[in-house]
């Protein structure tokens, strides 16, 4: 492919941009030169959308957006834009117009739901730090899943009510990778969400939620073919 689109990275909830660290790095070792990672400030589907689109904006030319976890909604919302070529969801949600990441979980609740809130004082939802590494991230190494833990970034907690509007994957390629071992969304979510899109490919790993630092060759190899077929 003579002109490789630009890869703009969307983290989702408990996370930020860092996130995707592993993947970055292997992308780069393929020569994907321009990648941006969104920090998205985790406070609406509108905010992170907004946020989302501005820097996608900044692209003159062609963008293939991948958003793990909530930052599927966020894409979801924001992709429809007309130099995103293509959608790539990391183990995401991946709502339909009028639903949001709190009803698609509530109808198929994942296996570590317990362990995460109430919402704090102000309003933000995080998970159990004594329970993080074993909810979000088992397969990675304990020191690891100790930084995400402490480090993780919050959300409001309304925001898992926020609905899509019009979903960009109705016009756009889409790709999906299932996480077959995710306590934080459930799998069999994923298999339905993605079965919907139709997508040009669906890759199913073994492991956790946080398959992008768990897995990240096998994730870049996904994000990879996507680029190409722009």
């Amino acid at each position: 492919m003579a002109d490789k689109p630009t890869i703009v990275l969307v983290h989702g909830f408990w996370g930020g941009a860092a996130h995707w660290a592993k993947v970055i790095v292997e992308l780069h070792r393929r020569g994907y030169d321009a990648l941006r990672a969104v920090e998205n400030p985790l406070t609406s589907l509108a905010d992170d959308a907004e946020r989302t689109r501005r820097m996608v904006r900044q692209v003159s030319g062609p963008v293939l957006l991948v958003g793990h976890s909530y930052g599927g909604a966020v894409l979801t919302e924001a992709g429809d834009l007309p130099n995103v070529t293509g959608l790539v969801y990391i183990a995401a949600f991946a709502p339909d117009a009028g639903e949001s990441p709190g009803q698609i979980t509530q109808e198929l609740p994942p296996a570590a739901i317990a362990n995460v809130g109430p919402p704090d004082s102000d309003g933000y939802l995080w998970i159990r730090q004594d329970m993080f590494h074993e909810s979000f991230c088992q397969d990675l190494p304990a020191d690891e899943a100790l930084v995400m833990a402490v480090t993780q970034k919050a959300p409001l907690a309304s925001t898992f009510g926020d609905a899509i509007t019009a979903p960009a994957w109705r016009a756009k390629p889409t790709w999906y990778q299932v996480s077959t071992q995710d306590r934080m969304i459930n799998p069999d979510n994923q298999r339905r969400m993605a079965a919907r899109m139709s997508p040009r490919r669906t890759v199913e790993l073994d492991t956790g939620h946080a398959s992008l630092a768990s897995l990240p060759g096998p994730v870049t190899d996904l994000i990879v073919e996507a680029a190409q077929a722009g």
